[in-house]
């Protein structure tokens, strides 16, 4: 199939992988369109890896079909190749290389003239934070190679950028100096952000999917998302120990869940305004004085959690 005019980069159709008994991806149908900051979002183990090397013409699909750019993957893996950036979960470099001899090597795979490639090199060990750095990568701090990992995916200006897990091993520090990376990076090109810490996801991304155990759970715009599988919620703070007042509040039927943490209470509820009409009138059945009633909004983590202990 040749390139055309769609607006969806990605397009997976009824894709699915297997190991001997082992189903990594189970039938999955996803399309990324032109433009996103692609969340795709899940635990450990559940198939994020093995979709992007079936994507990537690393992996054979057992059955189904993947499309980059309105070309099938398989059929035309080379052809893909030279339009997309790919940044694996452990990027491996040479060690005894500066990351512009690093960047000049992978520029020129791509054919690159030698004065284009000069320039593009220098702009983007500047957008790396990287400029006038003369250690070699062997001396560089995970989050440098990080920096370096994205950058290299950019060196052929790519219409999609494909991320696995880019912050997962990074302290504080280099996942903000990573996910800033990402932020800007969505005015130029599709990015497709694999990871599984959702605050990650929450911050860059625009759309999101949630794969678990190889399926896809939900599909949609983080706005969408925590419109239709978000429960409202609030947290009350009590002065003393709150397992009396976490009783009565598990027993309302306006009530969906309860956590208990000393004597803080997350309370998800299914009626919000049922919730704050009634709150204070349980409240006064029980010995617990009253700190603090905050009504909060849910995040993709309260969501994600949901959704896994749903299936």
């Amino acid at each position: 199939m040749s390139a055309n005019a769609s607006e969806n980069v990605i397009e997976i159709e009824d894709l699915s992988k297997k190991f001997g008994e082992l189903t990594a991806v189970d039938h999955l149908n996803l399309t990324v369109k032109k433009g996103s900051v692609f969340g795709f979002l899940g635990p450990n183990g559940a198939g994020k890896t093995t979709t992007l090397r079936v994507l990537m013409g690393l992996a054979k699909p057992t059955s189904g079909s993947a499309r980059i750019l309105g070309y099938d993957v398989q059929e035309n893996v080379l052809t893909v190749r030279k339009r997309i950036g790919y940044l694996p979960d452990v990027p491996s470099f040479y060690s005894w290389m500066t990351a512009r001899d690093y960047l000049f090597f992978v520029g020129e795979l791509f054919n690159i003239s030698r004065e284009e490639l000069d320039q593009r090199i220098t702009s983007l060990l500047e957008f790396a934070g990287l400029s006038g750095i003369k250690t070699r990568i062997g001396g560089f701090s995970r989050g440098m190679k990080q920096r370096l990992g994205i950058v290299q995916a950019m060196i052929n200006r790519p219409e999609a950028l494909f991320l696995d897990e880019p912050t997962s091993a990074l302290d504080p520090i280099g996942r903000k100096e990573v996910l800033d990376m990402i932020e800007s990076l969505g005015e130029e090109t599709t990015v497709f952000f694999s990871t599984h810490i959702l605050s990650d996801v929450e911050r860059v991304c625009d759309t999101v999917a949630i794969l678990n155990k190889g399926r896809l759970m939900a599909e949609s715009s983080l706005a969408e998302l925590k419109a239709r599988y978000a429960k409202p919620m609030f947290l009350i703070e009590v002065d003393s120990e709150a397992s009396d007042l976490e009783i009565k509040l598990a027993q309302a039927a306006w009530v969906h869940e309860v956590n208990r943490d000393h004597n803080q209470l997350k309370v998800k509820v299914d009626d919000m305004r049922a919730s704050q009409i009634k709150i204070f009138s349980l409240l006064s059945q029980t010995s617990a004085l009253l700190r603090n009633f905050k009504i909060v909004e849910p995040t993709l983590e309260d969501i994600f959690v949901e959704m896994v202990e749903e299936k």
